[in-house]
């Protein structure tokens, strides 16, 4: 489910390149670390300046290299869920968003066919009232005149 997740988002997939290059670059980039002169030559140094390690030396180099991209990488693993979290509450945040303005669309237009209702049911009445009274006076008026002649 995870992996489908960050194969559908774009910015993850860019999130996971920019930390998989920054790793990378860790293990490639040496920085010089300045500090107190030596007082007297490490014992594993030649004549020429190069160090020779111990095989203990660099097992815990590689050990501690090792240690270090995990940490790396679960860091990255946790950034990238933070991510797909941060997205998902967003897209969330949308829907409810659209939601509520859809809700109140239909609220408006509930109040505006029930203001048509009351207004026809007026119109209604009014016409009736309109035609018993016309009727009314259609109906004397038709009995005077024939009855009167």
């Amino acid at each position: 489910m995870f992996v489908s997740m960050l194969k559908g988002n774009k910015l993850l997939k860019h999130c996971g390149r920019i930390t998989a290059i920054v790793i990378l670059l860790s293990f490639l980039m040496t920085f010089q670390v300045f500090g107190e002169p030596l007082t007297e030559p490490p014992l594993n140094f030649y004549e020429n300046g190069m160090r020779l390690y111990s095989d203990y030396e660099i097992d815990i180099l590689i050990d501690d290299i090792t240690e270090a991209a995990l940490e790396a990488i679960e860091q990255a693993a946790g950034e990238a869920a933070k991510a797909a979290a941060l997205s998902m509450l967003e897209r969330e945040a949308a829907a409810l968003r659209e939601a509520s303005r859809w809700r109140i669309e239909a609220d408006k237009n509930l109040l505006e066919i029930q203001a048509v209702k009351k207004e026809g049911r007026k119109n209604i009445l009014l016409a009736a009232v309109i035609g018993i009274l016309g009727g009314l006076v259609l109906g004397v008026s038709g009995t005077l005149i024939i009855g009167g002649r």
